[in-house]
């Protein structure tokens, strides 16, 4: 007698007749004869009394066919026969399509869903198919039921799901120091340690390109500045070396003599040793230089990822104030300036300036000048970005001024803006550490579900009474609830899935670069140090979401507001309970979504139809963020979203458009950071126009540019920041973000003479 089946995907589950029945009904149903109940019924508990106590699927309907054929209705088993093989056609038919769509180099969601890979190449199409193959099998055999129904319904979104069964991890915080001192092996060569900057510079790429294919999120360096100042001691004091060597004279003593700064100045009238230091100093700033420019045009042309990504890289840099850290932070920054290339502008690292006072936020401060470059430079080139140091949530009691380790307690972010620092199982640092895991809930269709459920009996137009808006509100916490519940339990399957893996697996990361990995032999597990990493509970659309609840969003109401308050501050609470549950970094992260934007909207439409400020767009919001339609002042927009940082400690940013040529206005950049400071907001930058030829490489910031000057190609385009990273061409773009992108207006106009005006 059969008592289990096993399904096509693995899961075992008790056997059910009425399934058998059914099938047999169907395909009666499609003959001309009809249905044959006594049949039906002989032939169903045939099978289910003569079968072995576990039978596949396919066993059952290989038996429903036998039966079908030896009875006198021949006619019923072809239907059946037809009908299952269309059923085996159509399970094959979706992935066929997808490769083909790949093959055939189509333009869609599938292929352009992340816009950092060129899916049209080669390599980009192995990885394409690799990862459309590898999502139904995780599906399949990695998720719990309710991880995978949560799925399938569109209330969850787990982020790389297809890198899932590697056991990676999303991203760390390179402690650059180790390497650079200590060196490195990597592949079947190693890597000395660093003498001097050229061969720091080169390092520091190769241990993020090495690294980025090991995990399957983005690589960051937590102290740019205080990790290369050593190398640029070491560069001078071999310039030292050539000229006495040159010179025949003895310069040992300025070897170690402090300096207060790294700058060119020229040599006449100057003799002695003063002379050979001032050389010696203007030969380094020009290294360092180079060391800098190459650095860039690495970053943006070494390819990992099976040769076809460049690596997500940032680095974090300011509050170094020696006179070797300010000479890369200067020449970093002057190098972003100039452009690569032809002059464009790079699309990696993404550079995040540290802002703190007493170092470089006031006009007395040590670093200030090369505060006011960072913000010149990000009028140009979009970068640097603003990591504000001086957020409540930011600070660290252990930080002081005089320390030259004090880079161990600061924030650090990565570029798209995941935020690694609170630890409850060691050090409350950003190095060495990052994100394990991360999953997205669909708050928006909670709300709708909540929005139907609970109709409103008023005139259309009319708004919306108490009792309707507490009951929907009520409703949807129970829902969020829930499936914040799925949600941790499935962070916590992949944890436990994650921990298995060997260190020999990633060679260089849990070798040289995790936080207590040293301690840990190739074959030994990951476990022991893993949980020092954090995972992310997210959520996309809080506007949407807070429209289908109360009808307005956060933008334009101050009921929304305190709503939407009220849900993230719900959501911090309960992930701060499954930290204890289940002994785990949990946060909660303000998600970045690229082509999740359009994923969940394209699926809620479907099920729900056209919902006006609800579904109406081709994208959901991004996270907390004001909608990127609604026009108001960059102030308002800051004190809606200010908040919300404090709430989302696993990430977040906030951004401000504006309109027309920033290049010649630094000071509209400095004004935003003014309000990060007052409004205790975490991470932010600014967006502008920027045009590109993409034949040439010229850019400029014109309005509406159609003929480049410099080669008249009309092949233009506009660089612009899809989520936190820049991409040089928006061919690569999903439909969703090209919509959202489409809808941006601006906050900033131009011309505006206040950030605060409405």
């Amino acid at each position: 007698m059969i008592q289990t089946v096993v399904k096509r995907d693995g899961r075992i589950v008790g056997f059910n007749e009425q399934k058998i029945m059914a099938a047999i009904r169907k395909a009666m149903l499609h003959t001309d004869q009809g249905e044959d109940e006594r049949l039906l019924y002989q032939i169903t508990d045939h099978i289910a009394q003569r079968g072995d106590s576990q039978m596949t699927v396919e066993q059952i309907q290989d038996a429903v066919e036998l039966e079908l054929m030896n009875s006198s209705r021949k006619d019923v088993a072809q239907k059946y026969i037809a009908y299952r093989h269309q059923r085996s056609v159509a399970r094959k038919a979706k992935t066929r399509e997808v490769f083909l769509d790949i093959v055939n180099i189509k333009n869609n969601d599938v292929t352009r869903e992340n816009a950092n890979m060129n899916a049209d190449t080669p390599a980009g199409m192995m990885m394409k198919f690799a990862s459309e193959t590898t999502k139904p099998f995780v599906d399949d055999y990695l998720l719990s039921e309710d991880s995978r129904d949560a799925v399938e319904h569109n209330y969850l979104h787990i982020h790389d799901k297809d890198y899932y069964p590697t056991k990676s991890l999303t991203c760390v915080q390179h402690p650059l120091d180790h390497i650079l001192e200590c060196g490195f092996v990597a592949g079947h060569g190693a890597s000395r340690p660093a003498k001097r900057i050229e061969t720091a510079s080169v390092l520091a790429c190769i241990s993020m390109e090495c690294c980025q294919n090991e995990m399957h999120g983005g690589q960051a360096i937590p102290a740019f500045d205080f990790y290369l100042a050593p190398y640029v001691r070491l560069t001078y004091i071999e310039e030292l070396k050539a000229l006495e060597e040159l010179n025949g004279e003895d310069y040992k003593d300025l070897y170690d003599q402090p300096l207060m700064d790294y700058l060119k100045m020229p040599l006449d009238g100057l003799k002695g040793k003063e002379r050979a230091q001032q050389h010696a100093i203007n030969k380094t700033v020009g290294r360092v230089h180079q060391a800098m420019e190459a650095f860039i045009h690495n970053m943006n042309t070494i390819h990992s990822r099976g040769g076809n990504q460049v690596v997500f890289s940032s680095i974090n840099y300011g509050t170094d104030t020696s006179a070797e850290g300010r000479c890369v932070m200067r020449e970093i920054l002057l190098s972003t300036y100039e452009g690569v290339g032809g002059g464009e502008t790079a699309i990696f690292p993404i550079q995040i300036w540290k802002k703190k006072r007493g170092v470089n936020y006031l006009p007395e401060d040590r670093n200030f000048d090369l505060y006011q470059l960072a913000c010149k430079v990000t009028a140009r080139r979009f970068f640097p970005n603003f990591l504000n140091l001086d957020a409540t949530f930011n600070q660290d009691s252990d930080w002081k001024a005089d320390d030259p380790k004090r880079y161990l307690h600061e924030v650090a972010t990565m570029g798209c803006r995941t935020r690694v620092f609170e630890n409850r199982f060691g050090p409350r640092t950003s190095i060495g550490r990052g994100n394990l895991s991360f999953t997205t809930i669909n708050i928006v269709k909670l709300a709708i579900e909540c929005m139907l459920e609970v109709k409103s009996g008023e005139v259309k137009g009319e708004k919306l009474g108490d009792d309707v808006k507490e009951k929907r509100i009520a409703l949807f916490f129970a829902k969020l609830d829930h499936m914040l519940e799925v949600a941790a339990k499935q962070l916590d399957d992949r944890y436990q899935f994650q921990k298995t893996a060997f260190t020999k697996q990633f060679p260089l990361l849990m070798k040289s670069l995790w936080i207590g990995a040293e301690k840990l032999g190739p074959t030994d597990t990951i476990e022991s140090v893993i949980n020092q990493g954090t995972l992310g509970i997210g959520f996309i659309g809080l506007a949407e979401c807070l429209v289908a609840l109360v009808g307005k969003h956060h933008g334009e109401s101050q009921e929304a507001q305190e709503l939407g308050l009220k849900i993230i501050t719900y959501m911090r609470d309960r992930v701060n309970e499954f930290c204890d549950q289940y002994h785990h970094n949990y946060s909660v992260l303000a998600t970045p979504a690229e082509g999740l934007a359009g994923k969940f909207t394209k699926k809620d439409r479907k099920q729900f139809g056209v919902i006006p400020g609800v579904t109406d767009r081709d994208y959901y919001t991004n996270s907390n963020h004001v909608p990127v339609y609604y026009k108001c002042s960059a102030r308002h927009k800051a004190e809606v979203e200010a908040p919300y940082h404090d709430l989302t400690r696993g990430g977040h940013i906030f951004y401000v458009e504006i309109d027309g040529d920033a290049t010649h206005n630094p000071q509209v950049i400095m004004s935003v950071v003014d309000m990060m400071d007052q409004l205790n907001m975490g991470y932010g930058s600014v967006n502008h126009n920027r045009n590109r030829c993409m034949d040439c490489g010229y850019e400029n910031a014109a309005d509406h540019l159609e003929v480049c000057p410099k080669c008249g190609s009309k092949n233009i385009d506009k660089l612009q920041r899809i989520t936190g990273y820049l991409v040089g061409t928006t061919d690569r773009w999903n439909s969703g973000k090209l919509a959202e992108l489409n809808d941006r207006v601006t906050h900033i106009d131009h011309g505006s003479q206040s950030l605060f005006e409405e």
